[in-house]
């Protein structure tokens, strides 16, 4: 049976949906993952065209809240906050049963400058966030092997 994991953020709409989708992309087989935000915003485009250069379609992805995926009464084996450093006390705290982790990332939306220079900066953060899932994947499914 797969492992329900949640990753929390302010708006739900860059960091957390990148780590959902990496994690349904890497490890579908023991991993159900799924994304919500305190104050659920609209889904960053720029976040949509750096998943969109690695071939991952988030384009269709709705932002939802963390309060709703609480009220649904859905468990989640791990919740995993996944705002930066900066922001941390303004991360939610999910109420359920579950380990919970901090994994801080830069927040895309941040970023200043150009587009160029704000894609540039939020595959970056992609990138950071797809070695992160990947660590985590390898480290989850090793363990399961032993």
């Amino acid at each position: 049976m797969k492992s329900k994991i949640l990753f929390v953020c302010i708006h739900n709409s860059a960091r957390s949906q990148m780590a959902e989708a990496f994690v349904n992309r890497l490890c579908p087989d023991r991993f159900e993952a799924h994304s919500a935000g305190l104050e659920p915003g609209k889904l960053n485009p720029i976040v949509v065209e750096a998943m969109s250069e690695i071939g991952i379609d988030i384009s269709a992805n709705q932002t939802k809240s963390v309060f709703d995926i609480s009220r649904s009464g859905q468990l989640f084996s791990r919740i995993v906050t996944v705002c930066d450093e900066a922001s941390a006390e303004r991360c939610p705290v999910f109420i359920g049963v579950g380990q919970r982790l901090h994994w801080g990332f830069p927040d895309p939306s941040a970023c200043d400058g150009s587009h160029e220079e704000r894609l540039q900066r939020t595959r970056e953060i992609r990138d950071a966030i797809r070695a992160r899932i990947e660590a985590w994947c390898g480290e989850m499914c090793a363990c399961a092997a032993s």
